[in-house]
């Protein structure tokens, strides 16, 4: 009996043994280079091994028929494969490497992000706040990026050679059509929105993404803030007015609102204007915005809205007028924006959107009047596809629609009214493709139909970004854009077609531990812009759509704010070469707001013993072209460089009251942005002349800002 057992379990250990399949083979990654510590099983067994230090790796396994092999190891993407049992032998695996979001390649070409969630930041939204001179205002604080212009007289941002009307501004993804205030002419403007609603900033200065059209040079992305951390009340106390802002959160629904009014009078009794200009009531503006979230678990709805009133009368220095020309102006301005985002199964994602604007001004210039009235409309809807870390794929269609209308009212009561209705409609389609965490490409295209123009554009953009060390990388864009005429163009002509620029990018970037450093070459290429053969734009000009130009430069920029204790700084510098042929240009040649060098410097140093954040910037541009009738050459003269040196104080009362003091143009640089020549010659046969400058070359600010929170911490300066 006994030799009977041990026969039978000799006869079932031999089956077994003989019915054991060998798994076998070696893992590598990529260059043929052996992967140490892969784990190799089969699925849905405890049948498995490790790599040895040669790649290596054996097995045996029971498991017969079809079976699913699975190699992993950190770093490295997952590889299958499947197959019956007798396959997996001696077999070669090769490994692909993971994409990783954190330390990867990404597509930096022409674009600052800033924000805390952004992997690149070069701004935050609270640098606009705490930067010396831009005085709380987006548009001056991206002033001192490279790529920018200094136009003081204006205001608007003018991108890499671009008019400012080639800058377009979007909320959460949707266009904001007059992102300006209304203004006087030679005062500048500011943008309407605040910095503290925002959670960052894209600044595109070219080579943008597909999504966004109707910008010849730059688009402007401001993200509001998902969910806010906690309630708060934010007040501030200001010597050109005040402003209030709560937050409020009940469960997963928020929000947030901030009203301000500013009143230039008082400051302006005590601190006169000097130049050129008599206030008769200086300008005068009430102005909120809110915004409205709710979460859901695989959704998010926002509501944006922002509404605006202003007002001011003025008289300012003519050169064709023997008296100062009083001019007055009257205007509301209303926007709404809401955007949903839901988040589907398998990795799709759908965005919509709308946005909707009014906005009304009532001008008088001497005995005459002037009544403007535009709304515009944007509708959008988004598509997102991630196949997998490599791949993501986006599309999306969108219209915009425009109703704009103006009457001109002269003395004795004759009328003459102008306008202009489009509809233009966009889809387009994108994807982001990593090949590895060294190289990533994106390339997209976009059409655009004018139902106006009757003019169809495609737009081809692609851009590439290679890795060439741990902290620095490489990157190349190139990319069709077109935009419409303006308003002033085509109510007067509606059969011109869309203007239109190619860009070339050629990027590097090095990031390490608090120091960032871009540098970027670029050449941009004009086609059909917009000509007429008069003065200004008028009913009967003659109109075409034969302009040209170019525009080429070097933009550096470095920040840093580790090499040196509690002090944070950044450098910027331009170098612009363009040239055009438009509106009623005589000949090719720069334009009056493009100066060869931009320099820029700002400083932020925290005092510990004072509790003080003091800090600095100056701005440098040199000689822009201005044209002298005098002078048989055209746009050749240039006007004395442009020189501001600004400073602030914010000291830190308590962790929630500041208080801020600031100085634009400390020392009192008497700048000059150009010159406005006589229609007609003296006597002598001479164009006088008178310069154009500032109302007043200095400009100080006090502010005290109080935060209420349950915290008792936070206040609206974070990082101090």
């Amino acid at each position: 009996m006994l030799k009977l057992v041990t026969n039978l379990i000799l006869f079932f250990a031999t089956t077994v043994a003989f019915s054991q399949t060998k798994i076998s083979g070696k893992v590598v990654n990529e260059k043929g280079n052996p992967i140490i510590g892969a784990n190799v099983y089969l699925e849905g067994t405890y049948d498995g091994a490790s790599s040895g230090a040669d790649g290596v790796f054996s097995f045996e396994t029971i498991e017969e028929g079809s079976q699913t092999l699975i190699v992993s190891a950190l770093s490295y993407e997952t590889h299958y494969e499947m197959g019956e049992v007798s396959y997996f032998k001696n077999r070669s695996i090769k490994m692909r490497e993971a994409i990783n979001e954190l330390t990867g390649v990404t597509l930096t070409a022409g674009t600052f992000k800033a924000g805390d969630n952004s992997k690149v930041a070069v701004l935050k939204p609270l640098d606009v706040v705490t930067t010396a001179g831009a005085l709380g205002d987006f548009v001056a604080a991206l002033q001192t990026l490279p790529g920018t212009s200094t136009v003081s007289e204006d205001g608007r941002l003018f991108v890499r050679g671009g008019a400012a009307g080639e800058t377009q501004v979007f909320i959460d993804g949707l266009r904001v059509f007059q992102p300006f205030n209304a203004t006087a002419n030679n005062i500048p403007t500011r943008g309407r929105f605040s910095p503290f609603l925002f959670k960052g900033i894209t600044f595109s200065t070219g080579g943008y993404s597909a999504e966004y059209g109707q910008a010849l040079s730059s688009v402007l992305l401001l993200n509001t803030e998902d969910m806010p951390k906690q309630e708060k009340t934010d007040i501030s106390l200001m010597s050109v007015g005040g402003g209030l802002g709560h937050t409020e959160i009940w469960g997963n629904q928020s929000l947030s609102f901030n009203t301000s009014y500013i009143n230039l009078a008082p400051y302006q009794s005590i601190i006169p204007n000097n130049q050129g200009a008599r206030w008769n009531k200086p300008y005068e503006s009430i102005a909120g915005e809110a915004v409205f979230r709710s979460k859901a678990e695989k959704s998010m709805f926002k509501l944006y809205t922002g509404f605006n009133h202003s007002n001011l009368d003025i008289e300012q220095e003519d050169v064709n007028y023997e008296n100062y020309v009083p001019f007055q102006l009257k205007n509301n301005n209303l926007y709404v924006n809401a955007s949903y985002k839901h988040f589907l199964e398998n990795e799709w994602t759908l965005t919509s959107g709308a946005s909707i604007s009014s906005d009304k001004n009532k001008i008088g210039i001497l005995t005459d009047k002037i009544d403007t009235e535009e709304t515009a409309s944007h509708l959008k809807v988004k598509v997102k596809k991630s196949f997998s870390s490599r791949f993501q794929l986006h599309f999306g269609a969108e219209h915009f629609s425009t109703d704009y209308e103006d009457t001109f009212t002269e003395e004795n009561g004759t009328t003459f009214t102008s306008g202009l209705k489009e509809n233009l409609s966009g889809v387009f389609s994108e994807s982001d493709i990593f090949f590895s965490n060294k190289l990533a490409m994106k390339v997209g295209v976009r059409g655009e139909y004018s139902k106006t123009l009757k003019d169809f554009t495609f737009s081809p953009r692609i851009s590439l970004a290679y890795k060439s060390s741990e902290k620095g990388q490489f990157s190349l864009a190139y990319g069709d854009f077109y935009q419409n005429p303006q308003t002033n163009f085509l109510k007067f002509d509606n059969t011109l077609k869309s203007e239109k620029t190619a860009h070339y990018i050629f990027n590097y970037q090095y990031l390490n531990d608090g120091k960032t450093f871009r540098a970027e070459a670029y050449y941009k290429e004009y086609k059909n812009l917009v000509k007429y053969d008069t003065d200004m734009p008028v009913f009967n000009s003659e109109f075409n759509n034969l302009g040209s130009g170019y525009a080429s430069g070097v933009d550096v920029f470095w920040r840093d704010n580790k090499s040196i204790k509690n002090l944070d700084y950044w450098v910027s510098y331009s170098y612009l070469n363009t040239e055009r042929n438009y509106l009623n240009f005589k000949e090719k040649a720069t334009p009056n707001f493009a100066p060869t060098h931009n320099f820029s410097l700002v400083t932020k140093y925290w005092v510990e013993d004072w509790r003080s954040q003091i800090g600095a910037s100056y701005t440098y541009g040199s000689g822009r072209p201005y044209d002298n009738p005098n002078s048989s050459n055209f746009l050749a003269e240039k006007t004395k460089s442009y020189n501001n040196l600004s400073v602030n104080w914010a000291y830190l009362i308590s962790p929630q009251k500041i208080l801020y003091l600031s100085v634009n143009n400390a020392l009192g640089f008497n700048n000059v942005s150009g010159y406005q020549y006589a229609n007609t010659p003296d006597v002598n046969g001479t164009f006088n002349r008178r310069s154009i400058r500032p109302t007043a070359d200095t400009f100080f600010f006090v502010g005290f800002f109080w935060t209420i929170s349950k915290d008792k911490n936070s206040n609206q300066l974070d990082n101090l």
